[in-house]
């Protein structure tokens, strides 16, 4: 959930008429989640956004999802990846999918996109590991840096500049909305004293882009496993005004302020995230368990409910071996996972850690992709055994 926010010229109330300096009527668009029921905005175009110039013919987006693979604890060795694609879409290969999420890595060559994109059936959750640049949307012009998490609801029409290379990013599509953390909120949405993060670490977009000239305008939307391609004679970009709570946002990695405790604290403290079966967490520089005999390594756990999927973003983790930045591990259900050997009395009379790192839970299993298949280390599944 986001707080109320307002761009450009709006009428008084919503629904009425607002017109154009030639007296014509601007068009209203409601933006809205979850039928009626969820979170909205309301957005004043210069054209009708449903005027269409012609649709060119839609691209499959194959995904072959591992159903079949052995349970195996798994290490995807992404992190000497160079570019993964030229272009900003093409770059992005999923490496881990369920009816839920998908997971994906984005290494692009090219700084720029040349066209719009939209996601039509899926929120998108962009982490910037490395690089910066603008998102640009009908929303407005939104600063992204190393180390944010960039909210995207879906239907959102963006396009991104990289300021330079190198470009590495994490990427989540969720079926469902991704919201701040529901326990974290009162009743009226706003977040609570004991959130490790409050409103002003949200940062909406900061300046609106109103593009009235006529042309050709490419949007490219992803839905029902194609890329559909739309083209506009007006851009996307043509709105005066908007109001509402439905936005794209970033959050950085670097402004969550850790939770703490005597002995060692479960993952859900580090949860910055949820969406339809899956919840996001964080894991931050902080002081370790402060009892006089805390462990500090966590302890072996065995899921029953939820795959865990790690993304090592910096720092040394005390807990593996054999990890480097940049790689994930997927620990899924059926299976205790736990400190490498060793770990354990290393990590006691230890006081803090630097690591950073973005887990992923989901609530049903998670499969690895074709595209995965290349990034598998083979040692892991044994790299517990003394």
């Amino acid at each position: 959930m986001t707080y109320y926010y307002r761009m450009g010229k709006i009428p008084p109330k919503r629904h009425i008429q607002f017109r154009q300096p030639d007296n014509s009527l601007y068009y209203e668009e409601l933006v809205s989640s979850k039928g009626f029921s969820g979170i909205y905005s309301n957005l004043y175009h210069t054209y009708a956004p449903t005027r269409v110039k012609r649709v060119e013919k839609s691209v499959p987006l194959p995904l072959k999802m591992l159903t079949e693979r052995p349970l195996l604890q798994t290490h995807l060795k992404t992190s000497n990846a160079g570019f993964t694609g030229k272009d900003y879409l093409e770059a992005r290969k999923i490496l881990m999918a369920n009816q839920d999420i998908r997971i994906a890595i984005c290494n692009p060559e090219n700084l720029s996109m040349d066209y719009y994109y939209k996601n039509g059936e899926a929120d998108e959750m962009i982490y910037l590991h490395d690089g910066s640049g603008y998102l640009d949307s009908q929303f407005g012009r939104l600063r992204i840096k190393k180390g944010d998490y960039v909210i995207i609801p879906r239907t959102t029409i963006y396009r991104i500049h990289f300021d330079e290379a190198p470009v590495r990013l994490l990427i989540m599509e969720a079926m469902g909305p991704i919201e701040t953390v529901k326990r974290y909120r009162n009743e009226l949405g706003q977040l609570l004293e004991h959130s490790p993060y409050c409103e002003r670490d949200i940062h909406p977009p900061q300046e609106l882009i109103t593009e009235t000239e006529k042309g050709e305008y490419h949007v490219k939307i992803k839905k029902g496993g194609f890329l559909h391609h739309y083209v506009y004679e007006h851009s996307p970009f043509d709105l005066v005004g908007w109001d509402g709570f439905l936005y794209p946002y970033t959050f950085s990695i670097y402004d969550f302020e850790p939770i703490t405790g005597r002995i060692h604290m479960p993952p859900p403290i580090h949860q910055t995230f949820q969406c339809w079966g899956a919840v996001v967490c964080s894991f931050v520089p902080r002081l370790f368990d402060y009892h006089p005999l805390a462990i500090p390594a966590p302890y072996n756990h065995s899921n029953i409910d939820s795959d865990e999927v790690l993304f090592y973003a910096e720092g040394e983790f005390m807990s593996r071996k054999g990890i480097d930045r940049g790689s994930f591990t997927l620990h899924p259900g059926g299976l205790p996972h736990g400190p490498h050997p060793g770990t354990v009395e290393k990590s006691i009379g230890a006081k803090e850690t630097h690591e950073y790192a973005v887990m992923i839970d989901t609530f049903r299993p998670l499969f690895i992709t074709e595209e995965a298949l290349s990034f598998v280390d083979e040692k892991y599944p044994m790299s517990w055994t003394e």
